[in-house]
């Protein structure tokens, strides 16, 4: 496995961290996933706030390439398999125990997940081991569950809730809230607080569950390390007059990142003596596809796929880069991004952005942040990279707007901190 080089704090200040609360548990669906750096990211920021983490991952993600800082995590972390002698005992324990509770909370799952198949599916198939991890959450003295989406991991909170009373709280993010909203409500009913990445996804929850839940429901932004991502000293080769415009791309290679329109986009420049070029960072199951429309097209030449790239490897990406696209569309089955963290990671290193008006994105890029086509529009998609093509004033002046926004509200410490302040964690001096 390949491990990024790239850990900005070292064992002896993992150390000195003062600890003053008693553990949060972190609950997701996979980990460690090298897309999902807001995760690992916020975990971090948590330990350094001097509020232990146990990490309870629904799956192990299998992963060729690691992020250094994940790997103390993962080594920690509790990965439990699907079924097992201990969490068949820890079944028998709350159903001879706690017999109601326990029944009442299997039937629950089901009844609220009638008519999704995907979750009625993952709702008895995690529900044994949600029940192991709240025997073992309440052996270590957790006081307070955070769950990343409000899909499978939502409803492991839940579950650990009723058996313990552990409070917990979940944040929505693009999929999980906007395609299947089967259990939302119990979900948020029974939450301390809920977490929307936007007001786009706090407006869909509370059209959902109801008014009644508004002051519990609270936007908070993802963030990132403006410390890691700062826009760079020198000018690009573009912008000097010596090469072609880098066009970057970073994301999963999949349908919802809307990859292909920016591959006809660069095709149609390209006919029309534009000199660009495309680079793609990530992996997925459209690679095929995406490389043989480049093929198709004729710009193979001019189409880089660099694969997954680790966190500094993705800072030298931005470095070079005259503009970071993120063309996201609505899927056929309904998916769409929140706000793809990859676009604030852009802002903060300078680098001018292009994403697509849909969900929360507008709240990143709008106030001449940034560009916003419509999604599937390759023609506005075009005409944006023109337009940056041609007004360096203009370059410049997203990119300085663009840095101070997400210095502003989209900062990882910042927002980590008040997602903190959300969590009901017991003071250790308190105790």
């Amino acid at each position: 496995m390949a491990i990024a080089a790239e850990a900005e704090q070292t064992e002896n200040e993992r150390e000195d961290t003062v600890v003053t609360h008693a553990p949060v548990a972190y609950i997701m669906s996979r980990f460690p996933k090298l897309t999902e750096t807001f995760v690992l990211y916020e975990i971090l920021a948590a330990q350094r706030a001097g509020v232990p983490v146990e990490v309870y991952p629904l799956r192990r993600e299998k992963c060729k390439t690691m992020h250094k800082e994940a790997e103390p995590i993962v080594a920690k972390a509790h990965f439990t398999p699907w079924l097992s002698l201990a969490i068949i005992f820890v079944n028998l324990y709350y159903l001879l125990t706690k017999p109601i509770t326990y029944l009442g909370t299997g039937l629950t799952l089901v009844r609220a997940n009638l008519g999704s198949t995907r979750y009625l599916a993952g709702a008895i198939l995690y529900f044994p081991k949600s029940v192991w991890m709240a025997k073992d959450m309440t052996r270590r003295g957790v006081t307070h569950i955070h769950a990343h989406f409000c899909s499978h991991p939502a409803a492991t909170a839940y579950v650990i809730h009723q058996l313990t009373g552990i409070p917990y709280s979940f944040t929505a993010h693009g999929t999980d809230l906007h395609c299947d909203r089967h259990m939302l409500l119990e979900k948020v009913m029974d939450a301390s607080s809920v977490i929307g990445i936007s007001d786009y996804n706090r407006n869909l929850i509370l059209e959902e569950c109801g008014q009644q839940f508004a002051s519990k429901v609270h936007v908070i932004h993802c963030g990132v390390d403006t410390a890691k991502f700062t826009p760079r000293t020198s000018p690009t080769s573009f912008d000097e007059g010596r090469g072609p415009m880098i066009l970057l791309c970073i994301g999963t290679l999949h349908e919802v990142k809307g990859q292909t329109y920016l591959i006809q986009a660069c095709a149609r420049l390209r006919e029309t003596s534009f000199d660009v070029q495309c680079h793609f960072i990530g992996d997925g199951a459209d690679r095929e596809i995406l490389q043989t429309q480049c093929e198709q097209l004729g710009i193979k030449e001019h189409v880089v796929f660099w694969g997954p790239r680790t966190r500094d490897q993705i800072v030298e990406h931005l470095a070079t880069a005259d503009a970071l696209v993120t063309p996201s569309v609505l899927t056929k089955s309904g998916q769409r991004e929140g706000i793809p963290v990859v676009l604030m990671e852009g802002m903060a290193s300078g680098v001018p952005c292009i994403g697509s008006n849909l969900s929360g994105i507008p709240e990143l890029l709008g106030g001449e942040c940034g560009l916003l086509p419509n999604p599937r529009d390759v023609d506005s998609i075009v005409e944006n990279i023109k337009t940056l093509y041609h007004d360096p004033q203009l370059r410049r002046r997203l990119a300085e707007n663009g840095r101070t926004r997400v210095e502003q509200e989209f900062d990882l410490v910042t927002n980590a901190e008040k997602l903190i302040g959300e969590f009901q964690l017991n003071s250790l001096a308190a105790s």
